[in-house]
């Protein structure tokens, strides 16, 4: 067998670049690039193979190990899982910045390779810089904390292992149903030596992504499950973007008469004034879909999880007979709420039980439910569109802003955490397919710029747009500098309403008291932070890092700011800052949380009682 002697590391850059998806009969090179930050951990073994000429992978140099994550996360999806890229860094707290990121990808299902250093396999200089040392478990390193957000992790202790490791990786990264964060930890010493190995494992290999056809059992058993059915409703989820099946979807929703419903994920794969489209559902969803959720006696979920905000912690679905029926590649997903599952793709289901129910001339039994909740649905996204708070602007106004005039309606909006999601779900009307890209499985504080710069780098002729909260913010803007860096121009308008005003929602709902989440300074006399409010220049920011920073407080300045950043070749951060409390609220919707069952605050063991009685009228499982 030939064979090429190359350090481990130089074998897997090579692997990397070589990696190719088929999908639908295109062929597509699957790793696009690596983000990373060097450290001892890697900079002379990975790095060493990144830097030398014959590499041909580009290298983006990050500024937060969990935003380079972040990034990859938004390239991936905004390529349709098709192209990835990897996330190289140094051991220790380097490799552990990587964890929230690591765990964003899994629960989205989004694929990311990461390639953490690692201490040294020969253990002779042990304890090396950054080297944590567990009495008990001498293997154990601080990569091992990846096992629980990754769904394939591996430790190549040998240069010989990348072949099997890699071979590996990629199974999982190229499986619909499996895919998300794949870890490869890489110990510092074997980075750097070399092996001969063979040039079979290094040429072109293409993954075969197969359509998963559902069987003829699966088509009979849906088209049972809906003729049986006066009033089904079908949840859109991620898996219909995945799968391209937003047409088929969209034809067999007018084709019966279902109303169909949509997740965080799968918004946007349908226009939002499609006649059967009731925008989101669930605990940030709204009026239409939630009333008619509660009505419905069959529920098609198709490419979603069933996360507990879209099922209202399984509480929406208040109809005694209503069944689940579960169309998605995953069946650890199609197996929720007790379902039937129909473990299959997606658009091709979806065409299958079009054809083999149009005969029977089924129709469901709204009549004329589906217009009328539309209509008082859309009666108030506008009057939130046009919501007017003397004190200052309201949030939901400003997306109403943002959507209705001043983006162009192919631009590419991102956020991730706090209320901006929520509101977003309710009233964001996407006019262009594709262009709503929401992290709300994991709610990773932190997402929203990062994402927004990975998917800058997916899009370089679209105008990309982070809404990010103050808090959000604060907690990860370093990949601004980034995108600065790359010449890449996203927008992200911050919209300050002077705290986690989200979390401080939940708190008071329950009966708490305000406490810690509005960002106050301390006051002497009481110890508390209960004063004043802190003023921050969000713009001033920006332009430390080289962006362009602007203000808006008034509409028309709001305007003004859209229309400079769009002509703008440079990076831009709006600051806007909002009325506290001016998101939207829950319309008909509830939310399980771990309430106190005692305290001496009434206004909480109230909460607790009616958290109880809620809790009668869910489903177990």
């Amino acid at each position: 067998m030939e064979t090429i002697r190359l350090t481990m590391a130089q074998a897997l850059l090579r692997f990397l670049d070589n990696q190719y998806i088929e999908f639908d009969g295109e062929t597509t090179k699957f790793v696009q690039g690596v983000f990373g930050i060097f450290g001892h951990g890697c900079v002379v073994g990975l790095g060493e193979a990144l830097a030398a000429k014959e590499n041909t992978l580009p290298f983006y140099q990050a500024k937060n190990e969990q935003g380079a994550v972040h990034a990859a996360c938004g390239y991936a999806k905004e390529n349709n899982r098709r192209r990835i890229m990897a996330v190289t860094t140094s051991i220790g707290p380097g490799a552990l910045n990587m964890v929230p990121g690591a765990g964003t990808a899994t629960a989205n299902h989004i694929p990311v390779l990461l390639l953490p250093g690692d201490a040294f396999a020969c253990r002779q200089p042990d304890p090396v810089l950054q080297q944590i040392e567990i009495p008990y478990d001498y293997t154990n390193t601080s990569n091992d904390a990846f096992r629980a957000v990754s769904r394939y992790w591996d430790r190549v202790n040998r240069p010989e292992q990348l072949m099997t490791a890699m071979i590996n990786a990629m199974r999982v990264l190229t499986d619909p149903s499996e895919t998300g964060a794949v870890t490869v930890a890489l110990p510092q010493d074997v980075q750097g030596e070399a092996y001969d190995y063979p040039i079979e494992f290094l040429e072109k290999r293409v993954h075969h992504i197969d359509r998963r056809e559902p069987t003829s059992g699966q088509i009979q058993r849906t088209v049972e499950a809906i003729q049986k059915s006066r009033k089904p409703l079908v949840i859109c989820g991620g898996g219909v973007r995945y799968s391209e099946a937003g047409e088929e979807l969209e034809r067999f929703c007018a084709t019966f008469k279902i109303p169909f419903a949509e997740t965080q994920s799968g918004k946007g794969c349908i226009l939002w004034d499609n006649e059967y489209n009731l925008s989101g559902i669930g605990s940030t969803g709204g009026l239409a879909a939630n009333r008619l959720a509660k009505q419905a006696d069959l529920v098609i979920g198709v490419g979603t999880r069933l996360g507990d905000f879209t099922t209202c912690s399984k509480w929406l679905f208040q109809n005694p007979a209503c069944q689940f029926l579960s169309i998605n590649v995953s069946g650890f997903d199609a197996y929720k709420m007790n379902g039937q599952p129909i473990i299959a793709d997606a658009k091709a289901t979806l065409q299958d039980v079009t054809k083999a129910l149009q005969p029977t001339g089924y129709q469901a039994h709204w009549e004329d439910q589906i217009a009328k909740v539309k209509k008082e649905w859309n009666l108030e996204v506008n009057r939130l569109y046009c919501e007017d708070i003397p004190e200052r602007l309201s949030q939901v106004r400003v997306l109403g802003e943002l959507n209705e005039h001043l983006l162009p309606k192919d631009t590419i909006v991102i956020s991730g955490s706090g209320s901006i999601p929520s509101d977003m779900q309710r009233v964001w009307r996407a006019r262009v397919k594709g262009t709503y890209h929401v992290e709300y499985a994991f709610s990773c504080m932190g997402y929203e710029i990062a994402a927004a710069l990975g998917a800058k780098l997916a899009h370089k002729d679209r105008q990309v747009v982070a809404l990010v909260g103050d808090g959000a913010y604060t907690m990860l803007h370093t990949e601004l500098l980034t995108a600065v860096q790359e010449h890449q121009k996203i927008i992200v308008i911050v919209l300050d309403n002077e705290g986690f005003q989200c979390i401080d929602n939940l708190q008071h709902s329950q009966g708490i008291v305000h406490y810690g989440n509005e960002w106050k300074t301390r006051e002497a006399d009481t110890g508390k932070l209960t004063g004043p409010s802190l003023s921050v220049n969000y713009a001033m920011n920006a332009e430390s890092w080289g962006a362009v920073g602007l203000h808006a407080d008034t509409i028309e300045e709001l305007k003004t700011c859209v229309h400079t950043a769009l002509q703008e070749k440079r990076p831009v951060v709006i600051h806007v800052h909002v009325a506290p409390k001016s998101m939207s609220q829950g319309y008909e919707s509830w939310w399980r949380v771990g309430t106190a069952q005692v305290s001496d605050n009434p206004e909480v063991v109230k909460a607790w009682d009616s958290m109880q009685q809620e809790i009668k009228t869910v489903r177990k499982f």
